[in-house]
C-alpha cells in the first residue's frame, strides 16, 4: 500500500505545483484551495508512505515524479522549451526513479 500512497503523493504534488501559477500569490480564490488541498495531501500521503517504505527512496521518488510531471506539463500547458537536452534531463530523472523502485520491490 505504500507504494499506492507514495505514486498518489508525487501526483498530488504535480496538482500542487502548477496550482502554484494560477493562484497568482493566493490573490484566486479556487486556485488558492486547490494549492493548499493539494499540498496538504500531498504531503499526508507521503507521510503513510515513509510508514513502510524507506524514507530516502520514497523522499527521492516522490519529488522525482513532481519534477518530472511538472517538467513535461510545463512543456505542454505553458509552451517551456522542449529541447532535446532537457527532454534528455527529463529522461534520466525517470531513469533514477525506476532504479530506485527497482531497488525495493515489496
Amino acid at each position: 500500500m505504500g507504494w499506492v500512497f507514495l505514486f498518489t503523493a508525487g501526483f498530488s504534488e504535480i496538482i500542487f505545483a502548477l496550482s502554484l501559477k494560477y493562484n497568482e500569490g493566493f490573490t484566486k480564490l479556487y486556485p488558492s484551495l486547490v494549492t493548499m488541498g493539494s499540498g496538504g495531501a500531498s504531503f499526508y500521503l507521503l507521510m503513510l508512505a515513509i510508514k513502510t517504505l524507506p524514507l530516502g527512496t520514497a523522499y527521492a521518488i516522490w519529488t522525482g515524479i513532481g519534477a518530472v510531471g511538472v517538467a513535461i506539463l510545463g512543456i505542454f500547458l505553458f509552451k517551456e522549451s522542449a529541447d532535446w537536452f532537457r527532454v534528455a534531463s527529463i529522461s534520466l530523472i525517470v531513469i533514477g526513479i525506476v532504479g530506485l523502485k527497482l531497488t525495493h520491490i515489496e
